[in-house]
Order: structure tokens, then C-alpha cells, then sequence
């Protein structure tokens, strides 16, 4: 497994991204989050729905992955939300050591 990892949520409104994301950063379970407003399109509940949403991009280590789903879910306002991790397989090394420094619980 990589070291590091970006995991991927989605918040319904720009504040609860905010939320999320501060909280994420504070308790040191991802070292930065990005949010960024994009449009979703999916089927829930028998009907195709289209929403505006707000993406966070969490760049965090690998050790404390399971932190920060288990941080995701506990504050999350979705029945599922959706929570995807993708490896880091290289990176500005500086940067990577950086996340290490930030995620440091």
C-alpha cells in the first residue's frame, strides 16, 4: 500500500464542506482539504437526482486512513456518504513529508 492517500467526499452546502474540512485538518486526520463546487449526478431512491455539491480533495498518510473515514462518518450529513481513498504513488517529497508532519496524531 502507498504511504499516502487522497480521499475524495461530497458536502451538500459550501458551509458544511467548510465544517468538514476544518474539523478534518484540526484533529490532524488529513493535513490539507480542498473544496471545490461541482455538480452531481447520480440515482437515489429510484430517481436520477442532479445537485450541486462541494467536492473535498483530502490529501492524508496512509496510517491514519481509518481515522479519517471514521472522522468522515461521525460527522457527515449523509445517510452514505461517499468516501474514496486513492493511493499516492509519488509526489513532491517535500510535500509528502509535510503530510507526515500534519497527520501526526
Amino acid at each position: 500500500m502507498a504511504d499516502y492517500v487522497q480521499v475524495v467526499t461530497t458536502t451538500d452546502s459550501e458551509e458544511a464542506a467548510a465544517a468538514l474540512a476544518r474539523s478534518i485538518v484540526d484533529s490532524r486526520a488529513g493535513a490539507c482539504v480542498q473544496v471545490v463546487p461541482i455538480r452531481s449526478f447520480y440515482r437515489w431512491e429510484n430517481a436520477v437526482q442532479d445537485d450541486p455539491e462541494w467536492q473535498l480533495q483530502i490529501k492524508t498518510s496512509a496510517a491514519r486512513l481509518d481515522a479519517l473515514i471514521k472522522h468522515i462518518k461521525e460527522r457527515h450529513t449523509y445517510d452514505v456518504p461517499e468516501i474514496i481513498a486513492t493511493p499516492i504513488t509519488g509526489g513532491n517529497n517535500a510535500y509528502l513529508s509535510w503530510v507526515d508532519e500534519e497527520t501526526q496524531a
